[in-house]
């Protein structure tokens, strides 16, 4: 990845299937600027309330710090004016207001580093991602391991009859599985 020199902003994506690593990512993206002595604000939507309501948690147990938000313009609110760096986990819970809050922090010469499903269990492009992916200076797409047949994953199973399109939850609802082995459940 190529850093900006200059007093810019930035956004960055990280998206892919369930079980892909992308929490894994932004919680090492957020170590490192720590690290650097970057000043950073996690932040992750109150929905996601599957492991920690004060931490991003990946599904192997690393976490990070966050504070929970209902709505995509809290985290203007939230912003402090020193703060470098600006994490968002489970970016696809919010609605398409997420992307002019990421547009106006990158503005505001901050980086801003996002992760989420960039498909939902149908395998159709989820909520505000694709717009993201499209304004977005860096993406970085992850893939998981098919649980059927081991092939490169890049789509999530839902191993329930529910149609609704955003259920929270992690193994036992869904499951990684490649463009051959995902199933339309209809």
């Amino acid at each position: 990845m190529n850093i900006i020199n200059n007093r810019t902003g930035w956004i960055e994506v990280i998206c892919g299937s369930m079980f892909s690593g992308k929490t894994e990512e932004l919680i090492r993206r957020i170590h490192r600027t720590e690290y650097a002595k970057q000043k950073v604000q996690v932040f992750k939507p109150q929905i996601d309330n599957r492991y920690d309501n004060n931490h991003i948690v990946s599904h192997n147990k690393t976490k990070a710090p966050s504070q929970l938000v209902q709505k995509a313009e809290e985290i203007m609110e939230l912003v402090k004016e020193d703060t470098e760096v600006v994490a968002i986990d489970e970016v696809q819970f919010f609605g398409d207001e997420i992307v002019d809050v990421c547009n106006k922090l990158a503005d505001m010469e901050k980086r801003v580093i996002v992760a989420g499903l960039d498909q939902d269990y149908q395998g159709k492009p989820f909520g505000p991602v694709p717009k993201l992916l499209a304004i977005a200076e860096y993406i970085e797409k992850f893939l998981a391991i098919c649980v059927k047949c081991g092939n490169p994953a890049n789509r999530t199973q839902r191993l329930t009859k529910d149609k609704d399109t955003i259920i929270v939850g992690a193994s036992g609802i869904y499951e990684a599985r490649c463009r051959n082995c995902h199933e339309v459940l209809s």
